[in-house]
């Protein structure tokens, strides 16, 4: 069964990239959002790791450049890049093609301890308190439609490290983002006053959001049939 799983993988890149099976690296922009992927993370990050290992089964070593999220997918528009990862499908620009999902997070409500909000549902909460977000995330429709209709109660943040500061502090009154992004951020920070009122808003998928191209077309199609032999596990 190994034997032919390793000879499925060379047969697969080989078909790909037209040269030897472990021969080709995949350059890819990345954005410091922890755990799911970071610069001073031994493996990377939790989703960064996932997709080097689904790599690693057709012999592909993955290289990852961390940026601010805005100018990495700037950059990843370029041919020396394939593309941008993790990306929510929300984040798959024109230009760019979404792969399959390579793992999971999930947009939730956090708030500081002492803030009192009560809510029964997402509306109540841009009628009735300040909301902060991360100015450079593309966020599920149902969120960006209550940004535009409610501007007066939403309060942008250039990244999560901001984000999480104005939450602890009191300047805002809930957060949208990852929970897990947000609970790694403030412990880093030493900040333990923040609690998760609603873990999983939505459960979106994480995405390689490959550069269109000619070039790209065979690595796309090569990742989604990885993708779906080695499904991965679920963080």
């Amino acid at each position: 069964m190994r034997r032919a799983t390793a000879i499925f993988a060379c047969t697969a890149i080989f078909a790909a990239t037209a040269g030897p099976c472990g021969a080709e690296t995949w350059k890819v922009t990345s954005l410091d959002w922890q755990p799911y992927s970071g610069s001073d993370i031994d493996d990377g990050g939790h989703s960064v790791q996932k997709l080097r290992e689904v790599l690693a089964r057709a012999g592909i070593e993955l290289e990852i450049e961390f940026y601010p999220w805005a100018r990495a997918q700037r950059l990843a528009s370029t041919e020396e890049y394939v593309g941008y990862f993790p990306a929510w499908p929300e984040e798959v620009y024109e230009g760019f093609v979404g792969s399959d999902a390579v793992d999971y997070s999930y947009v939730g409500v956090l708030s500081h301890r002492r803030s009192g909000v009560e809510w029964s549902g997402l509306e109540e909460l841009f009628q009735s308190h300040k909301v902060g977000y991360v100015r450079t995330y593309t966020y599920p429709e149902v969120f960006e439609t209550l940004k535009a209709q409610y501007p007066q109660a939403v309060d942008p943040a250039p990244d999560e490290l901001s984000l999480m500061r104005k939450l602890s502090r009191g300047r805002n009154d809930v957060a949208l983002t990852d929970p897990q992004v947000m609970l790694y951020t403030a412990e880093k920070d030493d900040v333990f006053n923040i609690e998760v009122l609603h873990k999983n808003i939505e459960r979106k998928a994480l995405v390689l959001s490959f550069r269109q191209g000619e070039d790209n077309e065979a690595r796309i199609d090569l990742l989604n049939r990885l993708l779906r032999q080695y499904p991965v596990a679920e963080q």
